[in-house]
């Protein structure tokens, strides 16, 4: 008799597998329920700290964020800290570092990058690039 996802530990599951993130439907209202409050799956990473083996972290400027929600949509671990719509920061102990939410930000230069795990977020934002011209422009 074979085990349903659900019942599966994260060493047993097949390539493929597809693990959601809440347990229910999934909808606009979401948005409106803080982190500490959602339905969160069993195979969701809120419930194991997954940020012990991160390589590199995205590294948060709040000077050049325009609050598009962007990072937040597509995390795929939840790992963006919001409220009222405002990005605030990254929750570190789930953050894997797959860096989508930098691929993603529009901003110029990104409201999110990517710098060495060891690199202090101090240090990380006085090496951040300056405003960069659009071409055509």
């Amino acid at each position: 008799m074979s085990k349903s996802i659900k019942d599966m530990g994260w060493d047993e599951l097949v390539q493929g597998a597809a693990l959601f993130s809440f347990e229910g439907d999934v909808d606009y209202e979401m948005s409106q329920v803080q982190p500490e409050d959602r339905n969160y799956a069993e195979t969701n990473s809120r419930n194991a700290y997954v940020g012990d083996w991160r390589v590199e972290k995205p590294v948060f400027n709040k000077d050049f964020c325009i609050d598009c929600q962007f990072c937040w949509i597509y995390c795929p671990d939840t790992s963006i800290i919001a409220r009222d719509k405002k990005m605030i920061g990254v929750d570190m102990d789930h953050c894997k570092g797959c860096g989508i939410c930098v691929e993603v930000c529009p901003t110029n230069p990104k409201s999110l990058l990517m710098f060495n795990e060891n690199t202090d977020n101090e240090e990380a934002l006085t090496q951040w690039p300056e405003k960069s011209e659009e071409k055509g422009e």
